[in-house]
C-alpha cells in the first residue's frame, strides 16, 4: 500500500528545500531541525515528522548534512535531472520565471500562442511556435508539465489537447474550472481570488482601524 503523503507536508518540503539551498550557498555543512523549523516559524517535530515520511535523515545530536539533506529533497521532488516546461499563452511568463526555473530544474523548453504575430518570435532564446505543432513539439520533448495561461473561451479546448498530447500536469493561471482526466495533476492559481482575498483582508484592517479610533466605518469608503 502506497503511503499517502499530506500536502501540508509537500508544500513544507519545497520550504526546507528553498531554506537548504540558501545555507549551502551560505556554506553551513549542518543544520538542526530546530534552525530549520524556526526559519518556517513552526516546530521541531513537524520537521521530524516530515522527513520520516521518506526515510532517516541525520545524526542525533548532530543535525542534518545541509548538503546531502537538499540532494536528498531534490530527489524526493524528482529534480535531481531537469524538467522540460511548456508556455501556451502568455510568452511573458517565460521572462518572468525563466532565471528562477532554472535554478530550480525546470527547463522552459517550448512557448506555444494563438496570436499569429507572435508566432516566429523568440523570448528568451525560445521560439514561439503555432498551436498546431503542439503535440508533436510536447512529444517530441518528452514535456509532461505545462503553464496555462489563454483565453478563458479556449481553455477547456487547448486542455484537452494537452491530455491527448500526454501532457500529466496543468499549473492553470486561467480563471475557469478545466475538466481533465484523474491521471492529469491540475493546479489553479487564480491571481484575481488572491486579490480579491487581500482586499477584504485589507479593508477588514481599515474598518478595525476606524473603528478603534471611535469612528463609524463605511465600508464602501475609498
Amino acid at each position: 500500500m502506497k503511503l499517502k503523503i499530506p500536502e501540508a507536508t509537500i508544500i513544507r518540503l519545497s520550504l526546507y528545500l528553498r531554506n537548504l539551498c540558501e545555507m549551502e550557498r551560505k556554506g553551513h555543512v549542518t543544520i538542526s531541525s530546530e534552525y530549520l523549523a524556526k526559519s518556517l516559524g513552526i516546530k521541531s517535530a513537524l520537521v521530524r515528522k516530515d522527513l520520516a515520511y521518506f526515510g532517516e535523515f541525520g545524526t542525533k545530536g548532530v543535525g542534518y548534512d545541509v548538503k546531502d539533506l537538499h540532494a536528498q529533497i531534490l530527489r524526493i521532488f524528482g529534480l535531481n535531472a531537469n524538467w522540460n516546461v511548456a508556455i501556451i499563452g502568455e510568452p511573458g511568463l517565460a521572462v518572468f520565471l525563466d532565471n528562477n526555473f532554472k535554478k530550480r530544474g525546470f527547463v522552459i523548453s517550448s512557448i506555444f500562442n494563438l496570436d499569429p504575430e507572435k508566432v516566429g518570435t523568440v523570448v528568451n532564446g525560445v521560439r514561439i511556435q503555432a498551436m498546431d505543432s503542439l503535440e508533436a513539439t510536447l512529444k517530441g520533448k518528452n514535456t509532461r508539465l505545462v503553464i496555462l495561461a489563454v483565453p478563458a473561451p479556449v481553455a477547456q479546448e487547448i486542455a484537452d489537447k494537452l491530455v491527448k498530447a500526454g501532457i500529466q500536469a496543468i499549473l492553470n493561471f486561467v480563471p475557469v474550472v478545466l475538466n481533465v482526466p484523474p491521471w492529469v495533476k491540475l493546479r489553479n492559481v487564480d491571481l484575481v481570488m488572491h486579490l480579491e482575498i487581500l482586499t477584504f483582508c485589507v479593508g477588514t484592517q481599515r474598518v478595525r482601524l476606524v473603528e478603534s479610533r471611535g469612528k463609524r466605518p463605511w465600508i464602501g469608503q475609498a
